[in-house]
């Protein structure tokens, strides 16, 4: 499935959140990896902040970014276990108008790959809400590789064939 050279490359304005009760900014490294991938393909980072496990936080800090005309796409990163403070999923759900479930499919049997049957504690997730794609990865670094490298990468490139996520954008709100 290769990329088509003949084709416009389109950089997307994608926000990174990382969803953590214990990292900073000097300590989020599956944000930076995010960031240095995002940016090294071409695209923009157009905001990037660090939430706490807390449900309405994350789910206030995605309204506002849905609703910013320059922000296009949402990566999370963590709170997408099965612990009591992971909390991540949940709160996409109550701002998503479409699941993307193959998303969560795809990037478990990916991660199976690396590690093992431990990807079943994984909930990653898709959606798309108010025309702004959100996908939420698990918080290791491994994880977050994994799921640029494996998907995102290709389905955020306008290049990409037969099809991709980039080329969908201006129908997202389509009644």
């Amino acid at each position: 499935m290769p990329i088509d050279e003949s084709r416009t490359f389109i950089p997307v304005r994608i926000a990174v959140l990382t969803v953590s009760d214990t990292r900073g900014l000097a300590e989020d490294r599956s944000g930076d990896a995010l960031v240095e991938r995002l940016e090294s393909a071409g695209h923009i980072l157009a905001a990037r902040y660090i939430e706490r496990d807390e449900k309405s936080a994350i789910v206030a800090r995605l309204h506002a970014w849905i609703d910013d005309p320059q922000i296009d796409v949402i990566l999370t990163t963590g709170g997408t276990g099965v612990t009591g403070r992971d909390v991540t999923p949940e709160a996409l759900a109550q701002v998503q108008d479409k699941e993307i479930p193959g998303f969560g499919e795809l990037f478990r049997w990916l991660s199976y790959q690396s590690i093992g049957t431990s990807t079943i504690q994984s909930r990653a997730t898709a959606c798309v809400a108010r025309g702004t794609y959100i996908f939420a990865l698990p918080g290791s670094t491994g994880a977050v590789k994994d799921a640029w490298d494996g998907i995102l990468s290709t389905q955020l490139d306008s290049r990409f064939r037969p099809c991709n996520f980039v080329e969908l954008m201006p129908r997202l709100l389509e009644r």
